[in-house]
């Protein structure tokens, strides 16, 4: 007997076909919601039923959600997997799809909203004992002695910070006491006439941070495992490029200690579903910087080494069950990475929809590929640019990334431009071969190039 009678899969791409295989596994009818532009989609193609919820623009049709109810209710659908991006961390949605009687596959609205908002999420985890960046907490008075002595508790440097900013304006890095009040004054000034508010705030200033997150699964049931961690430094505008599990160079105990406080956060806030907790990771310290209430790109690397199915485990834990497992039961093996191949000129980054004349999936040993890719696809111009996931697994690092860039070479997609190019050179590259670069790493090296 199936966990769930029928699940809408409210998403497209790769994602979509992850969540119907998932649901094929546990004997799930699937639904597929798509716009106009997507009916050739291989989860189209493959589930149950489909919907077409509305032209090709993402707001006329995946972030319809009128649209997406509908579509649940003419199909009888028992429940409704956002996957991510989209509406996935849409309290409002989450919301909407249980007051008409439907399972939202993810956390509940409130804690999705508690989460989605930066200052509550500080103080969520600052009460449950997940360590987060030194600050002020607050604004920074007229007292000048009380903001020097911030700032000596922090630890130099630190970075002076614009509440209502945004975009990267509004802030300023100090390295030394002599220029803090000055930089203060100044950006006051300047955050009241870019932003109409004075108002400002100390934090620590990081340098060359990591960026690792933990993940979870929680079942809303007082129960809550971690699945080990991830490193995502190599990034672009601030975009993941290439993950890897577990993240390399980071001392065991470190490691413990905060996937031990991420667990007992969920556990804290009632959590039920997959989740992460990203960080920033600077000299052997963890400092919180959100949390994403949904399963996310990068979940393939953590299933690897873990053999653990994450998007199961969310529609077991969506359909009421406990979790299947206790945390002692969590082994970890091995190491894997992602590369993550978008539709886009390997040079100047622009977009590459079109025809894929020829794909060719590489294979062998440890090698997984998550892709919605045929041969006569059209990708189309209208969405991101992710195409598909590269995965290598090995019982060592160094084969991983040895099988990675075996199956780099072998992969072929034709008819478009893809990012395969830069892949290929990352994964050759000394730096990272090493391992631990930090989230300024990608930037400084394409900018030299």
């Amino acid at each position: 007997m199936p966990i769930l009678e029928k699940v809408l899969i409210a998403n497209r791409g790769e994602i979509a076909l992850r969540i119907l295989r998932a649901c094929k596994e546990l004997d799930i009818r699937t639904i597929a919601v798509h716009s106009t532009a997507d009916t050739e989609l291989m989860h189209v193609r493959l589930a149950d039923e489909s919907v077409c919820i509305g032209p090709a623009p993402s707001k006329d049709s995946y972030l319809n959600v009128p649209a997406i109810i509908s579509a649940a209710e003419v199909t009888n659908a028992s429940a409704i997997h956002p996957g991510y991006g989209f509406l996935a961390e849409n309290a409002d949605f989450a919301d909407q799809v249980e007051k008409s009687g439907f399972v939202f596959i993810g956390p509940t609205a409130d804690t999705i909203r508690l989460m989605g908002d930066k200052v509550s999420a500080i103080q969520a985890m600052k009460a449950a004992g997940v360590p987060t960046v030194p600050g002020s907490d607050g604004p920074l008075t007229e007292d000048t002695e009380r903001s020097l002595e911030i700032a000596r508790a922090i630890g130099y440097p630190v970075i002076v910070k614009a509440a209502a900013g945004g975009g990267g304006r509004g802030m300023r890095v100090v390295h030394n006491e002599a220029a803090l009040l000055n930089s203060i004054q100044v950006t006051q000034s300047e955050a009241a006439a870019a932003f109409g508010s004075e108002v400002v705030y100390l934090e620590k200033f990081l340098q060359k941070p990591r960026h690792v997150e933990i993940q979870v699964l929680a079942d809303g049931q007082g129960n809550a495992v971690h699945l080990g961690d991830r490193d995502c430094s190599l990034q672009r505008r601030h975009q993941k490029v290439l993950e890897e599990a577990p993240a390399p160079g980071i001392p065991d105990e470190a490691r413990q200690q905060v996937a031990e406080a991420c667990v007992n956060a969920c556990i804290e806030i009632g959590y039920r579903g997959a989740g992460t907790f990203e960080f920033l990771y600077e000299d052997g310290a963890f400092y919180f910087i959100e949390m994403n209430t949904r399963v996310q790109v990068e979940h393939p690397v953590t299933e690897q080494i873990t053999g653990i199915d994450i998007v199961k485990e969310q529609l077991r834990i969506a359909a009421g069950l406990p979790l299947s497992f206790k945390q002692s039961e969590v082994s970890f093996f091995g190491h894997a990475f992602e590369c993550r191949i978008n539709a886009e000129d390997p040079k100047t980054f622009l977009p590459s929809p079109g025809k894929v004349t020829t794909f060719h999936a590489p294979g062998g040993p440890g090698i997984r590929v998550d892709s919605h890719l045929y041969d006569g696809y059209t990708v189309p111009p209208y969405y991101d640019s992710l195409i598909g996931k590269i995965i290598s697994f090995g019982e060592s690092r160094q084969v991983a990334l040895a099988r990675m860039r075996q199956a780099l070479d072998e992969l072929v997609v034709e008819g478009i431009r893809t990012n395969t190019a830069l892949h290929r050179d990352l994964v050759r590259d000394r730096a990272f071969q090493s391992g631990g670069v930090s989230i300024h790493y990608l930037e400084s090296k394409l900018q030299e190039d």
